[in-house]
């Protein structure tokens, strides 16, 4: 692969510099992603090529089309002062204006800024906590006002519980795999859990909760810390960008942040939910996003945790009834290892929800 080539065609302004060096950043498990180096003089340059896996984001161009928005009306609210200390991604245009490149084989690709000076925290102390959901909750106030009816939906139902239950019923039903009865308990927790799944929905309908523009991959590790100062400089990962529920960003946050074991845990007698980390993220995220929210979203913020979290767990479950189709796993009972995890950690959500809505609420 030429990746001075593919680097040529995006218009970077300094296309006559001379390319030094590439490395691939094996961080992620969708894009392939690659550092790119370029040199003049003393100067250095870096930038982040990638290569959009369209065998997930089917539609590559309307993906592109949301980041360049968002990432766009992003940067006017920095340049006029919101945020400080916070950046945005740049996505460089090929010479011909587009947002992207097609190389010979019809690979997509396409060109961001390299972050320089910065890195992503693995082992979340409660101060990380605390940064990422300032950032997150910044990301979302500074999108308040971006009518995220203009967005693609690049995947259709991404998180609609209601209908992640409805895929896991019919999973029951067809049993491709032959495995349903060594997962009916599981299927009994999801199943007794059912109301569950459609109350956001519901609550958006009626109209107490506002579509907003969602991240839909809220870990910890899509926000960039700077390594002098240790605070939090920027969102990235886009790619699930698209009209959402900010509940959904807040509460996968947490399903992912509180665990306190791996996600394929085996021992689920070790999976927890951290009442610190939640206590700490939440208190960044309010910080950052409490004027934004609605009194119905307010209210909502620790049933979101557990409602993402049931809504991972049927899909890692009706994966494995499916015949693991989706999730890529690493031996036979992967996938009911990780249902089985998150399955324990709503019920260690649910024995705690008194107790994160007193906390929301002391926080007012």
């Amino acid at each position: 692969m030429d990746f001075q080539d593919i680097l040529q065609q995006f218009n970077l302004e300094d296309n006559d510099w001379q390319f030094i060096a590439q490395q691939e950043l094996l961080g992620g498990h969708i894009n392939n992603t690659y550092q790119l180096e370029t040199q003049q003089g003393e100067q250095v340059r870096r930038y982040v090529l990638q290569r959009i896996n369209v065998n997930v984001f089917k539609q590559p161009v309307q993906l592109m089309e949301n980041i360049r928005h968002v990432t766009n009306f992003v940067r006017v609210k920095l340049d006029e002062g919101a945020a400080p200390g916070q950046s945005t991604l740049t996505v460089y245009p090929t010479h011909d204006g587009q947002d992207y490149h097609i190389d010979a084989d019809g690979g997509f690709w396409r060109c961001y800024q390299y972050v320089e000076n910065s890195y992503s925290p693995q082992e979340p102390t409660e101060t990380d906590a605390y940064r990422a959901g300032h950032a997150f909750g910044t990301f979302m106030s500074l999108l308040n006002d971006f009518p995220a009816e203009q967005l693609h939906e690049t995947i259709p139902g991404f998180h609609n519980t209601a209908a992640r239950y409805e895929h896991l019923q019919q999973a029951i039903a067809n049993n491709a795999a032959g495995r349903l009865h060594e997962v009916t308990e599981e299927i009994a927790f999801a199943q007794a859990r059912k109301e569950d799944c459609s109350k956001l929905l519901d609550l958006c309908a009626a109209g107490e909760i506002p579509t907003r523009v969602t991240h839909n991959d809220t870990k910890l590790n899509n926000v960039l810390f700077d390594k002098t100062t240790q605070q939090a400089k920027c969102v990235i990962d886009l790619d699930t960008i698209m009209p959402g529920l900010a509940l959904y960003d807040y509460g996968d946050a947490l399903r992912f942040l509180g665990n306190t074991a791996r996600e394929d845990e085996r021992d689920i007698n070790n999976v927890q939910f951290s009442m610190p980390l939640f206590e700490a993220y939440t208190k960044g995220y309010l910080a950052a996003a409490r004027d934004a929210l609605t009194p119905a979203e307010l209210a909502m913020l620790p049933f979101s945790i557990k409602l993402m979290t049931l809504e991972c767990g049927m899909r890692f479950l009706t994966d494995y009834l499916n015949g693991d189709t989706y999730f890529r796993i690493h031996y036979p009972d992967h996938n009911l290892v990780r249902c089985r995890t998150q399955f324990k950690l709503v019920r260690e959500i649910e024995a705690r929800l008194g107790d994160m809505e007193a906390f929301i609420a002391s926080l007012a």
